[in-house]
């Protein structure tokens, strides 16, 4: 049976209006929010901004939330802002009083705040999500906020919390503290600096690459796109300079040469090397007319093109000296190697897989706590050792934790002599195969050593929590495509993704404590319940009939 309905029947007026009921309060939206640490995030995001001055920001859980959808939901700048507009579960995430047809921001907004948000704005949010898992007040730090971004319910609290402080108590022990901490002269000496807390917790590292998105660099198709960039050049100074007699370019057939080479599935080598060197030879010509065109303008003056343009002349000429440089020695390598002219920081990193040898992005050196919190410790785009990242790391879980982790779990590139006998002075033991050829197994010996290779077999499966990170941002949230033009706002587009996937851990965490609060309640009752059964039948009659059924409701 087939049924129709045309799809001309109901125009926008007549569509039924659903928002006339309560918001369901167990949307997925509504829960993330009610978990999130707002205000403490609030705080980390108005840094280093003046609340006196300047144009009046965005709301910080506005922003910050819209920030979450997009990276959360993998969508652009613009279907975030539209999504928002039509959502009304997202208006709420967002901090919107009520629902509202307009949109709440422009799509570029999210370009400057992305180039605002920067390392210690996002070191601040690890913090306040690390407090708000162990369920700690965050430490109030000297920031300056702007006025609109406090709303007075939240305020309030605050407030009232500083005026009923006790300012005049004052302890026995911090009375004697305080005499200690004079000398004998009056003069205040220098405190001793705590110690520690004794080592707790496991610290898990590792790293991984997480590629731009750019087109696979080739020699040949990187000196055709520097050949169309220097026309292009060239276009714009005669017109602008005014050249009657634009000089000649040969951009058709340096594009059917082009065109000749990239097209054959499988070109040999001589035939590649001759395409390339063709290509560079355009190149070279295209730069000797530009030079001559810029001749003309005084030393110190601005040159007469656009800033993304001449971005790309300063690129290309670095570009063009590499390339010849491989031409003539016959390599394929070079240092600190341009593999995009658009993004010219991008470097390519040998990784040495099956699949993929070669990867171009930055290199991540990033730390998984056992509650399962990730953060993103260090980013480069150059390729390095991340075992010599080790030792920060660690000193970076004490200053957010207060204590040493008990053990470190990581590949056997960390276990570097320096790093192992780094982590023996401070207490905390390295989980992997000990330096130096192996004990002789004797009859003493044997059930020892046998225990040791188990239990380094099992503090290796317990490294694999890091991959399933890397693998939960590469599959599900696309850290293998980060869409960021520039440096710094790539980097704040990884961390992001790192942010997203620790609030659906503290999320799970606070449903885990919803349900055990559930359980406890449960049980709370039932044992009210069997003590006031209990004392029904002390003071009864046990003859009775209803008191001698009273056991069996009992269990």
């Amino acid at each position: 049976m087939i049924r129709t309905t045309s799809s001309k029947q109901l125009t926008i007026a007549e569509f039924d209006w659903p928002f006339e009921t309560a918001l369901d309060k167990h949307n997925r939206w509504v829960k993330l929010s009610e978990c999130i640490p707002w205000d403490e995030l609030a705080e980390c995001y108005y840094q280093g901004m003046r609340a006196d001055r300047g144009r009046p920001l965005k709301d910080a859980r506005r922003v910050i939330g819209a920030v979450i959808i997009k990276h959360k939901l993998c969508l652009s700048d613009v279907e975030t802002v539209q999504q928002i507009q039509e959502n009304p579960y997202l208006q709420y995430f967002v901090g919107l009083p009520g629902y509202q047809a307009a949109a709440p921001f422009a799509p570029s907004l999210l370009v400057e705040v992305r180039k605002r948000m920067g390392e210690a704005v996002f070191e601040g949010f690890h913090r306040a999500i690390i407090e708000a898992h162990e369920g700690q007040k965050p430490t109030p730090t000297k920031l300056e906020t702007p006025p609109a971004a406090a709303t007075p319910a939240a305020s309030e609290p605050k407030a009232a919390a500083s005026v009923t402080a006790p300012e005049a108590e004052v302890q026995p022990e911090a009375a004697e503290a305080a005499l200690d901490f004079a000398d004998k002269d009056g003069v205040p000496s220098a405190p001793e600096p705590e110690a520690p807390a004794a080592p707790r917790g496991q610290l898990i590292l590792d790293a991984t690459v997480v590629e731009q998105a750019i087109r696979f660099p080739t020699d040949l198709s990187l000196l055709n796109e520097a050949r169309e960039l220097t026309e292009r050049i060239i276009d714009t100074l005669c017109k602008r300079l005014k050249v009657t007699d634009k000089p000649r370019t040969y951009r058709h057939k340096a594009r059917s040469a082009y065109l000749a080479v990239a097209k054959q599935k499988r070109p040999g080598r001589k035939v590649l090397r001759r395409g390339i060197k063709q290509q560079w030879q355009y190149l070279r010509r295209n730069l000797s007319h530009i030079e001559q065109l810029l001749a003309p303008i005084p030393q110190g003056s601005p040159l007469p093109l656009p800033g993304w343009l001449l971005h790309r002349y300063w690129v290309i000429q670095h570009l063009y000296q590499q390339q010849w440089d491989m031409y003539r020695n016959q390599t394929r390598r070079c240092d600190r190697r341009i593999v995009s002219i658009s993004q010219p920081y991008v470097r390519p990193m040998v990784r040495g897989k099956l699949d993929k040898p070669v990867e171009f992005g930055a290199k991540l050196s990033v730390s998984l706590s056992g509650e399962g919190l990730a953060h993103v410790d260090h980013l480069r785009w150059d390729a390095f050792h991340e075992g010599l990242d080790l030792v920060s790391q660690v000193e970076a879980y004490l200053a957010r934790y207060g204590h040493y982790p008990e053990r470190v779990l990581a590949d056997p590139i960390y276990g570097t002599r320096a790093n192992r006998d780094y982590l023996k002075q401070h207490g905390i033991r390295f989980a992997g195969k000990p330096l130096g050829r192996p004990k002789r197994e004797t009859e003493a010996n044997r059930e020892q050593l046998k225990h040791d290779k188990e239990q380094r077999r099992q503090e290796y499966l317990q490294r694999i929590p890091i991959e399933g990170k890397f693998g939960q941002g590469k599959n599900g949230y696309r850290l293998t495509d980060i869409r960021a033009k520039r440096a710094n706002t790539s980097f704040a587009w990884i961390n992001t993704i790192f942010l997203v996937m620790n609030l659906l851990v503290l999320q799970g965490i606070f449903f885990a404590l919803g349900q055990c609060r559930l359980v406890g309640l449960l049980q709370m009752i039932v044992r009210a319940w069997k003590q006031k059964i209990w004392n029904l039948r002390t003071h009864s009659n046990l003859a009775d009939p209803i008191c001698s059924s009273l056991p069996q409701l009992i269990y």
